[in-house]
């Protein structure tokens, strides 16, 4: 079975060794020819803009005094296209300013480098968050989620970072809440991924944690209005709707999205029917983590679930999100773990972990295969590019209700449901 033939990894410590080193090996690899890609030497002088090259045009922004640019697309635009030397493709700017902070040190190096540097700090950033998670399950979760890492990777995203913080808030939450709190205000990053650790936080009364995450929100939120000015809020909220329109009309990449929106929308139906779907979608997801504390307080069940339900849920809340943000869905895996095999059949996990290697792997392998098919230029909205991997979260979310459900139940009713099964 698939199940066994996964958790089998862990079944030696020379095994897991063995699958932990290949895994970092092969991402070293892949972080080496990445950084000589974006680096743009040998045959790769003409290349096309990837992500982490609006990273390194915004910090350029920040140091020339018109930051508020770059939330203006027609003006992006055309700063991308001046890096890329012509044309390039659809890279708005929605981040939040204390991003745009975070990024500017990079505009002193050239992008080859600040991307080896930026990659590799939070990949390793990551990677020794989640082994203090994982434990001894560290190569099962590196082996299942290592199509999500290699895409992180190749467009130089900021998945390891936001995994991490959110890693570090669930390691932290217990013993040290002030730092959780720390770590949950530095997502103001990426907000739409804490929504769900807002809730937990809420429903579980951890106001120390929520006092220090508000106060990381307030005080970079004065810092960059005093090196940026009001005017830089204004341009943001701005680039927010401006986005909000693009994705309605679909010219994102949707087919790398994970979002119930993006699986609706490329099935074919309605913008705002799709928004209608992940808006509901979201609200499933985030009962899921209500019903995940109550699991913990009134079941037994081990904190470490239901963070981990908690992680998986942050990545279903917003229609934008990517296979990049994956790396968080790998705490959540990390988590529950330890727990599944009392909560889930051997056939349950087997479809988890098939649905999260699903979610990594599509968006990899249909971009090469538009690349191969059409060139490194193809449009993917002129090409059948359903958005599978938004199926997978759909169903992955599905997945982790039945099992919460199953333990939330009065131990009666678990027990007649399983005498009658037998």
């Amino acid at each position: 079975m698939f199940a066994a033939t996964l958790e089998a990894i862990q079944s030696s410590p020379s095994k897991r060794i063995a699958y932990v080193r290949f895994v970092l090996a092969a991402l070293m690899a892949i972080v080496a020819f990445k950084a000589c890609w974006f680096g743009r030497f040998g045959a790769w002088a003409n290349r096309e803009l990837a992500d982490f090259d609006a990273f390194h045009i915004v910090a350029q922004r920040v140091w020339g005094g018109d930051l508020d640019q770059v939330y203006h697309f027609e003006a992006l635009l055309k700063m991308q296209a001046e890096a890329a030397g012509g044309m390039t493709g659809f890279m708005p700017w929605t981040y939040p300013p204390q991003y745009d902070l975070l990024v500017a040190p990079f505009a002193f190096l050239p992008v080859g480098i600040s991307y080896l540097l930026f990659t590799a700090a939070t990949l390793v950033l990551y990677l020794l968050t989640l082994r203090r998670i994982a434990g001894n399950n560290l190569a099962q979760v590196l082996v299942i989620l290592f199509p999500a890492l290699a895409i992180t990777i190749g467009c130089g995203q900021n998945g390891f970072l936001t995994g991490a913080l959110i890693g570090l808030v669930c390691l932290n939450l217990e013993r040290r809440p002030l730092f959780s709190g720390l770590a949950l205000g530095a997502m103001v990053i990426k907000p739409h991924l804490a929504v769900a650790l807002g809730i937990y936080l809420l429903a579980t009364r951890r106001w120390a944690a929520l006092a220090a995450a508000t106060a990381v929100v307030l005080a970079s939120s004065l810092l960059c209005t005093l090196l940026f000015g009001w005017q830089i809020w204004t341009a943001w909220l701005g680039a927010i709707r401006e986005s909000a329109s693009y994705l309605e009309q679909g010219f994102y990449p949707l087919f790398r999205m994970i979002s119930a929106y993006a699986a609706l929308y490329k099935a074919g139906v309605s913008a705002s029917f799709a928004f209608w779907g992940q808006a509901s979608l979201a609200c499933i997801a985030l009962f899921a983590v209500v019903l995940a504390v109550f699991l913990h307080r009134a079941r037994g069940a081990s904190a470490a679930f239901a963070l981990g339900v908690v992680a998986t849920a942050s990545v279903m809340v917003s229609p934008y999100a990517y296979d990049y943000d994956l790396p968080v869905l790998g705490i959540g895996l990390a988590l529950m773990l330890p727990d599944l095999a009392k909560l889930a059949s051997a056939r349950e996990r087997g479809v988890m972990y098939g649905l999260i290697l699903l979610a990594g792997a599509y968006g990899l392998l249909q971009s090469a295969r538009l690349t191969v098919q059409f060139g490194p230029k193809a449009d993917s909205s002129q090409h059948f590019t359903p958005a599978i991997a938004g199926l997978a979260m759909m169903a992955l979310l599905a997945l982790l209700l039945k099992m919460l459900w199953q333990g939330a139940r009065p131990a009666s009713v678990q027990h007649q449901t399983t005498h009658l099964a037998g």
